[in-house]
Parts: C-alpha cells; structure tokens; sequence
C-alpha cells in the first residue's frame, strides 16, 4: 500500500439497534469500497458487511471487532466497528482505544439510551478528542426538524459534561436505511445546512504520529505461518519500527530480530504509529509472546508493573469500592485483573479538587487517586510519558464500572 494518504482509525459507536452496522455498511457501499453484489439481501442487507461471523448473524448483533478500510479524498480510514451490544462493552474497547476520532450513532425514535452515555465517557477517557455525531434513523420521523433538533440539543448537553465542545462538532440528521446524508447531502433534509458525513469526516484532523516516543506496539494476536515463523500482530501506537530492529516482548521477556514488516499483504522496510502490522521476529516462538504482551527496543524496553497509581472515575457500579476489590483492567490490548491496594484520595470529578484523603469506598460517579497492584505482570505505561499506553478501562460483572490513567509506577524490574 502505497502511504500517500494520510490514515485514521475511526470508531463507530452508539447503542445497541441505533444503526451502526447499517450506516458503516452504507459508508462502504458509498465510498466504493464495497460492491453492490456483496450485500445480502432483505432489510438488514448493509449490517452483514461488518457482522461476518455466524454466529452474529444469527443473534443479530455484532459481537467482534471488524475492520473495514475505505477512502474520503483526502483520508484513508479503517473502521473499527464497536459493538454496542452489553455483553461486548470490552470490544468496545479495545475498538475505541484504537481509535483517532468517533462516530457517535444515536437513533431519533429511541434518543439518549445508557449506552449512549456509556460509550461517550468511555471515549473521552480513552482519548478519543474528535467527535462527529449522527442522529439516525431520520426517515422513521419524516425527517422532522423540530425533533432533530430537540435531540440534538440533548446530545450537546450530555457531551458538554465530559468537555467536548458542541460548537466544534458536526450533529448530522442520518437515514443509514435510506442513504441520507451519508456521501452526499440529501434533498429529505432541505432544513440541514452542513456537511454530509463523509464531508464532515475530512474535517477531521489527521492524527500526530507520536515517532518521536519510545517503539510500542500492543500485540492483536500471533500467528505461526509456514515459511515464515512466528509473525505477531499489532497497530504501533508510539515510535518507529524498522526491519533489523532488535525489539523486545514484554512482560514475556523474550526479544529477538525483526526480520520483516507487512501492513495489508505488503512489505514494508518500516512502520510508524497508526500502522496495523504482521511482523516476523527471529528467535521468538508462537507459544512465547501473546496477546496483551507489548513489543519496544531492546534498549527502550515496554515498562511492566509491579504495582502502579491511577486515576480513576467510577462510572457504574452497583455497591461500593473498597481495598482489596479484583476487577479486571483492559489497558491496550492486555485484560490483567489488578487488586485495589489503597484507595488515596476522593476528587470532585469535574474539578479535581481534593474532597477526601483515604475514603473508605467508592461509589459511582466518584473520581479518585488509587494505587492498584497486577495479579501478573502487566504492560502499562505514565500518562504523561507515553500517553496512547497510559489508559485503561476497568470491567466487572459484564460491565464497565470505571476507566482511569496511571500516573505513576512501580517498576517490576
């Protein structure tokens, strides 16, 4: 692939039903990236686009991260498509902490639903700064502007709260059924002035390659391939990787030789951030590194974890957290149960003031500053230092209860 346009990696995300299957479906269609002949037929044609596994189909939700490439005239995209499913929140992500800039999809008929709220928390504290938002399924309500507008003024409220600045961000009146304003500015919404979604997509700002940090690159997964040996798989978040590069896999330990570098069937002498690539090292085997594990130079290695200091923000849990709690930490590609070990101090969430020095508990809609400590060794890194490895997500009982940043670590070794 030749690197002519600049990329960005774009989620889509929203509630469960609000379309977002359909619009990415209809995105594709088109920008030409898809050909008529590769829908299904019937209703749901577009949503089988994205939805690939069987089983999705039959259940009828998208449960796993698919990939989607597709050009506007000035950016390349890969879509990430996030589940807004419940049970698949931790995909979600995965998808969003890979993401440049979001698509928030939110139906008319059924308006701001948990997940709505949800999935916008989540996207901020995963530090996803551009924001466009589609108000879908305009046909169901004879694409009447009073409620668009209604909808949309609710949406600016709720966005306003996690400091996303309404004036700045496109609210686009969609029908991902009928193709509204998805390329091209529709004639059933005369009232709407601004761009179509593809237009407003090349407003986006093309994300600063952080070249200058340290090499990380979060590993997908890792394959054997015959001929080859072991390639791993991962997007380079931070820093540079090129072929004769010694490279380390941490927390594994084991480093070895990069003797080739491949994005999308092509070779490539070297990668950058934002790139999503296979790479083979010499002298390390599949069953050495996995998924979660984080490759950087040997002479800069990926930091692991003894113990490390977050801030957090409880978003939902339904009683109170206290030392000792074990939830799990999705942070990069790597899901690693930590243990609360002190909880330092209450802030007001919206200020960062100090309300409380060693709080008993937590409960929802509280910020803090925890020290936490992984059950086995985890990559993670400060914030301030490397910021795309920094964040994290915290799950529990099938659902997000918090997300936060380490501003602080405790070396393993």
């Amino acid at each position: 692939m030749a690197k002519g346009k600049e990329h960005i990696n774009l989620a889509f995300i929203g509630h469960v039903d609000h379309g977002k299957s359909t619009l990415v479906g209809h995105v594709l269609l088109q920008s030409g990236a898809i050909a008529e002949q590769q829908l299904s037929d019937g209703e749901n044609k577009f949503r089988f686009v994205m939805d690939k596994l069987t089983e999705e189909r039959e259940r009828g939700v998208t449960i796993d991260l698919a990939h989607a490439k597709f050009e506007t005239p000035k950016y390349e995209l890969t879509i990430v498509d996030c589940p807004g499913h419940r049970d698949f929140v931790k995909n979600m992500i995965t998808g969003a902490s890979q993401a440049d800039a979001a698509v928030l999809v939110v139906a008319i008929d059924d308006g701001i639903m948990p997940q709505t709220k949800e999935h916008i928390f989540l996207a901020r504290t995963l530090g996803i700064n551009q924001l466009i938002v589609g108000i879908n399924k305009m046909d169901l309500v004879n694409y009447d502007e009073a409620k668009f507008n209604a909808l949309k003024d609710e949406l600016g409220a709720l966005i306003k709260t996690v400091a996303y600045d309404p004036a700045k961000i496109h609210f686009i009146p969609l029908s991902a059924f009928e193709g509204d304003n998805i390329k091209e500015n529709s004639s059933n919404t005369p009232w709407y002035k601004g761009p179509s979604l593809v237009a407003a997509l090349d407003e986006f700002a093309a994300p600063e390659k952080p070249t200058n940090l340290p090499l990380r690159v979060p590993i997908q997964d890792v394959y054997s391939i015959t001929g080859v040996g072991t390639v791993p798989v991962g997007r380079i978040e931070t820093g540079i990787m090129k072929k004769a590069d010694n490279v380390i896999f941490e927390p594994a330990g084991k480093a070895g030789e990069v003797k080739s570098i491949e994005m999308h069937h092509e070779m490539l002498d070297s990668a950058e951030p934002g790139d999503n690539v296979g790479f083979n090292v010499r002298g390390v085997g599949k069953n050495d590194i996995r998924r979660g594990d984080v490759a950087g130079h040997t002479d800069n290695a990926p930091t692991v974890a003894k113990e490390f200091t977050a801030q957090i923000v409880v978003m939902q849990h339904p009683g109170v957290i206290t030392v000792g709690y074990t939830p799990v930490f999705h942070c990069h590609t790597a899901q690693v149960a930590c243990t609360f070990l002190e909880l330092v101090q209450k802030m007001n969430p919206a200020t960062g003031a100090v309300e409380e020095k060693n709080p008993d508990f937590l409960k929802t809609g509280n910020a803090a500053i925890v020290k936490v400590k992984p059950t086995k060794p985890m990559v993670i890194e400060n914030v301030k230092e490397i910021p795309h490895m920094g964040r994290f997500a915290i799950r529990d009982m099938g659902q997000t209860v918090a997300a936060g940043m380490c501003i602080d670590i405790v070396k393993a070794k």
